[in-house]
């Protein structure tokens, strides 16, 4: 690599830390938005905050060339009350860093850094810093906003950290990368009553059950076998005591998909099983039913761009193509859905026993901040070379 960390390592390892001790959930990053500002008005960037209310995009320009380039980090944190043990855990009880979005906001500062001292590049940067990832979407309202209106771009690029890949490594793929997620919340209306007479109501748990065991037929059954996608239910609630029989069971679900025509059939099938299970045990059905995420859809000629970057930087031997998409979901869709580009990983795997991403256990590894730092800096220097 061209750039030697010497002088910059310590630093990035300061403000990923200081960024963990102080994860903030989306649309309520305020003080992690004052603090990159800082960092970047200091760097000679342009910044503009307010987009997708605690959004901010940082702007550079060198040179003549009318050509510009977005990279994006995510910056908000997750409901998880942390069980690492660090000396710089979370201060913010309940709230922590679990997916690593400290560590990719600290590359990206980094990288905004060294950029703005080398200026070896000709055209535009936009460095955006994107809210609410983890829950409202934040991509999409900084779209609502203007973001492309207002920071035009030819391309758009993302990366995220993956614990269970190789350390290192580029992880990349053509087209579907992750899945569109849906939700949906049923609610059973039973007739509740004494447990030891159970013939006196209508039992809303042996109808939920029977309905949880349905949904299992759509991807068995009702869906083509090489279409991916996924129906959990990750919640069922209903009653509070053994000889009680409750007057409604609630369940809440998690449908991912790729194809936007399975994306439908899989909504029909749910509401279709809910409803005719329910009848058949006398019951009905109250179905919330809300879309997500979109599937995120890397575009061919910009995932070419990384993989060979990559290879150019750190090697063949670190770069990998991804063998299929993650049923795992990102707002950065709605970004490649607006604009050319590609979502790619990065490796940051310890050992065999590293904790997975949402784990009150993960850490973010610093020893891949130099890594990211440097692949953003020479991304950037490569999609708008100097003449």
């Amino acid at each position: 690599m061209t750039i030697q960390f010497s002088n910059y390592m310590a630093e990035l390892i300061a403000i990923r830390r200081y960024l963990h001790q102080y994860p903030e959930l989306g649309l309520s990053e305020f003080n992690t938005a004052d603090f990159i500002a800082r960092q970047l008005i200091e760097f000679g960037y342009e910044v503009t905050r307010g987009l997708g209310r605690t959004g901010l995009v940082a702007t550079l320009r060198n040179g003549v060339s009318s050509r510009a380039l977005a990279i994006r980090a995510d910056i908000d944190a997750l409901p998880i009350e942390e069980e690492t043990g660090v000396d710089y855990a979370s201060r913010n009880k309940g709230l922590m860093h679990a997916c690593g979005h400290d560590g990719h906001t600290a590359m990206l500062l980094g990288a905004a850094r060294i950029l703005a001292e080398r200026k070896n590049f000709d055209g535009t940067i936009h460095l955006i810093f994107q809210p609410a990832e983890e829950n409202f979407g934040g991509a999409k309202l900084m779209i609502d906003d203007g973001l492309f209106e207002r920071f035009p771009c030819d391309a758009v690029f993302g990366l995220h950290n993956d614990p269970s890949l190789a350390f290192g490594q580029i992880g990349v793929k053509d087209g579907a990368m992750m899945a569109a997620v849906d939700e949906c919340h049923i609610v059973v209306n039973g007739r509740g009553g004494h447990g030891a007479e159970p013939q006196d109501t209508a039992d809303p748990i042996v109808c939920g059950a029977s309905i949880i065991m349905a949904l299992q037929t759509i991807a068995s059954r009702n869906v083509h076998p090489l279409d991916p996608t996924v129906v959990t239910v990750g919640a069922f609630h209903a009653g509070t005591a053994s000889n009680v029989i409750p007057e409604r069971a609630e369940m809440v679900l998690t449908i991912r998909s790729f194809d936007p025509i399975v994306r439908n059939e899989l909504e029909n099938r749910i509401r279709m099983i809910a409803e005719g299970q329910a009848a058949s045990y006398g019951m009905t059905v109250t179905i919330d039913y809300k879309r997500g995420y979109e599937a995120t859809i890397n575009h061919q000629t910009e995932t070419a761009f990384v993989r060979n970057l990559a290879k150019r930087v750190f090697g063949e031997e670190k770069v990998v193509d991804l063998p299929r998409p993650s049923m795992g979901s990102e707002d950065f869709a709605y970004m490649l859905a607006e604009r050319p580009g590609t979502y790619f990983l990065l490796g940051t795997k310890r050992s065999d026993n590293d904790p997975p991403l949402h784990h009150p256990r993960f850490d973010f590894n610093d020893d891949a901040l130099p890594i990211g730092t440097s692949f953003w800096v020479e991304l950037a220097e490569a999609y708008l070379p100097m003449k």
